[in-house]
């Protein structure tokens, strides 16, 4: 069964800055497309960033520019780098993953089968 471990969330004032980190009890990192979540309070969860196994990103168009997605296949983990954080960026973050059976990328939230906690992340002055 793999786990996900997620961590770096908070509180931050917007403009500022966050590293979200998700860590995976699996050894075949490698072979897995993953991707970050966000669901604020009565919205939908919605997609944030994708990378796939093999490294390629996708963005949403509201964090394009602002966030970076990125993998370190030998520490079995995934990162979301935020900056210039604004309120509605305030919202709890799930990391996922999904073997990767395919070469399209995995954009929607029915496709992953493995998802962490969530760690909430909070822009507010």
């Amino acid at each position: 069964q793999v786990q996900l471990v997620e961590s770096g969330g908070g509180l931050v004032q917007p403009g500022g800055s966050l590293r979200l980190s998700c860590t995976a009890s699996t050894i075949v990192f490698d072979l897995y497309a993953m991707g970050w979540y966000r669901q604020a309070p009565g919205e939908q969860r919605e997609l944030v960033a994708i990378i796939s196994k093999d490294g390629d990103t996708n963005y949403a168009d509201s964090v394009k520019g602002r966030f970076t997605i990125s993998r370190d296949n030998a520490k079995s983990t995934m990162y979301l780098q935020m900056n210039s954080l604004k309120s509605e960026d305030t919202a709890v973050y799930y990391c996922a993953l999904e073997p990767a059976l395919r070469s399209n990328p995995y954009t929607r939230v029915h496709e992953y089968t493995y998802w962490g906690q969530g760690t909430q992340v909070t822009v507010s002055s």
